[in-house]
C-alpha cells in the first residue's frame, strides 16, 4: 500500500524477493510501483518530457504512482524515440517522416544505465522459447518489452535490433476496452514477426559494456557485494550488473517502526547460544550480528531462509522483550482438514481472527491480498475450490502469521 494506492500483479500474487532483471521481464507492477515511489513521480515525469514523451492525464492531475502502470497517455511515436535510446548509448529522438526533418536528440539514460537495462530485456527468451534453446543465429537479438494500459484499452511491444527501433501499438480509436488482450499475448508476437522480416546486416550485436559497467557478485538479504559481506549472512547470491561501482544496500521495509537495518545486533550466551537482554545480561553474554530479510518479504522465504534469519530464544529467566512477541492466527489450527458437512453442498466457510496485534492486519490467501482486519476483528473465509490453501496474516510492524491447511469441497463418499 502507497498513501491508499494498492497496486497488484498481474496475476494479482506476490512473488517474495526478486532481482530487478527479473522483475522488469515478468513486468511485476509492485516493484516498478516501488521504484517510481523512491525516484518520485514529478521527477520522473520529468526526465521523460525531457526526453520527447509528452505524457497525457486527466485535466488537473498531477503525476503520480498510477503512472507506472499505463495510468497516463503517451504516443506511439514518443514512445519509439525514447525506447531508441537503449541502442544509442542513452540518447533519444524524436522520429522523422521525412529526411529533411529537422533531427531532435536529448540524452535520457547514461550510456552504463541504457546498456544494463537493454542487456536485461536482451537476455529474455522470445514467445515460445526457453533459455538455452538451439539457435542459428541468424534472426537479430531483440531486447523487448510489452505492456498493457488499465482496462485492456491499450496493447503494446517495444524493441530495439541491432539496426532498428519496434514499436506496435493494437487498440480501438474510441479506447474501447479489448479484454483478455493484452501486450504480450496481442502486440509482442506482430513485433517479433517485424523484427525477423527486416533486413539486416547483423544478427547479433556484440558491443561491449562501456567502462562504467562492471559484473558483481551480489549478497541478499545485505544487498551488498560478496566480497563485504560474512559468509554467514550471505543467504543468496545474485550476479549483477553494476553501474559506476555502486552497490545499493537493501532499502529498509516501509511504514514499518521496528525496521533495524538488514544487520541485527543481539546479545548471545556463549555457552548455549541463547539469546540475552538487558533483564538478563552476563559478563560472558557476547555480541553477535544475524542477516534480517525486510519483514514483509518473510512469508515467501523458504524455511531455510527464515531459520538462518531467526534470533535464537530468550534464555531462561530473561524477560520478553518487542523482539520476542509474535502474531499468531487463531480460528484455524496448522495442518488442518476442512471438508464440507455431509448435510449440505457448497463452498466450506470459516472465520480466522489475528492474535498478538491490536493495529491493522492484512491477509493472505495463497498468495492473494483478500482483505484487512483490525485488533482480534474477525476476517470471514469463503474456499470454493479443494486443494492445498495458504493463509499468512501480517500486521503494520512488518510480524507474521502462517498457517496451511487444506480443504475437500462438494459432499464426500
Amino acid at each position: 500500500s502507497f498513501g491508499g494506492y494498492r497496486p497488484s500483479n498481474f496475476d494479482t500474487a506476490f512473488n517474495g524477493p526478486v532481482g530487478v532483471a527479473e522483475a522488469l521481464r515478468l513486468s511485476l507492477n509492485v516493484p516498478a510501483v516501488d521504484l517510481l515511489d523512491r525516484v518520485g513521480s514529478a521527477r520522473f515525469a520529468a526526465r521523460l518530457e525531457h526526453a520527447g514523451i509528452a505524457l497525457r492525464f486527466p485535466r488537473g492531475a498531477a503525476p503520480n504512482l498510477s503512472m507506472i502502470l499505463g495510468g497516463t497517455g503517451a504516443r506511439l511515436e514518443d514512445l519509439v524515440g525514447a525506447f531508441a535510446a537503449l541502442q544509442r548509448g542513452g540518447i533519444a529522438g524524436r522520429v522523422r517522416y521525412t529526411a529533411d526533418a529537422p533531427k531532435l536528440e536529448r540524452r535520457l539514460l547514461s550510456p552504463g544505465a541504457a546498456w544494463i537495462v537493454r542487456e536485461i530485456l536482451a537476455a529474455n527468451p522470445r514467445p515460445g522459447e526457453a533459455e538455452g534453446m538451439f539457435d542459428t543465429g541468424r534472426r537479430p537479438q531483440v531486447a523487448w518489452k510489452t505492456g498493457t494500459s488499465y482496462g485492456f484499452r491499450d496493447s503494446w511491444a517495444l524493441a530495439v535490433t541491432p539496426e532498428y527501433t519496434i514499436g506496435v501499438w493494437i487498440g480501438r480509436p474510441d479506447g474501447t476496452p479489448l479484454p483478455g488482450q493484452f501486450g504480450a499475448v496481442t502486440a509482442l508476437p506482430l513485433l517479433i514477426e517485424i523484427a525477423d522480416g527486416l533486413p539486416t546486416r547483423r544478427s547479433r550485436d556484440l558491443t561491449a559494456p562501456p567502462a562504467s559497467v562492471s559484473e558483481r557478485e551480489i549478497c541478499w538479504p545485505l544487498g551488498i557485494e560478496r566480497e563485504r559481506s560474512d559468509a554467514a549472512h550471505c543467504h543468496r547470491r545474485w550476479d549483477a550488473w553494476v553501474l559506476n561501482a555502486t552497490v545499493p544496500p537493501t532499502f529498509p521495509d516501509r511504514e514499518i517502526d521496528t525496521w533495524r537495518g538488514p544487520l541485527l545486533q543481539y546479545w548471545r550466551d556463549r555457552g548455549n547460544g541463547a539469546r540475552r537482554n538487558l533483564s538478563c545480561l552476563r559478563k560472558d553474554s557476547e555480541l553477535a550480528t544475524v542477516a534480517r530479510w525486510p519483514a514483509l518479504a518473510y512469508p515467501w522465504l523458504s524455511g531455510g531462509s527464515r531459520k538462518r534469519s531467526e534470533l535464537p530464544p530468550l534464555a531462561a529467566g530473561c524477560e520478553p522483550d518487542e523482539l520476542s512477541t509474535g502474531l499468531r492466527i487463531g480460528g484455524l489450527n496448522d495442518g488442518s482438514v476442512l471438508r464440507t458437512p455431509s448435510n449440505r453442498s457448497g463452498p466450506i466457510r470459516a472465520r480466522v481472527q489475528a492474535l498478538g496485534s491490536d493495529g491493522l492486519v492484512s491477509w493472505l490467501l495463497n498468495d492473494r491480498f483478500i482483505g484487512q482486519t483490525t485488533g482480534t476483528d474477525a476476517l470471514e473465509l469463503t474456499f470454493a475450490d479443494s486443494g492445498d490453501q495458504r493463509l499468512v496474516a501480517i500486521d503494520s510492524g512488518g510480524r507474521y502469521a502462517a498457517t496451511s491447511i487444506r480443504t475437500l469441497v462438494g459432499k464426500q463418499r
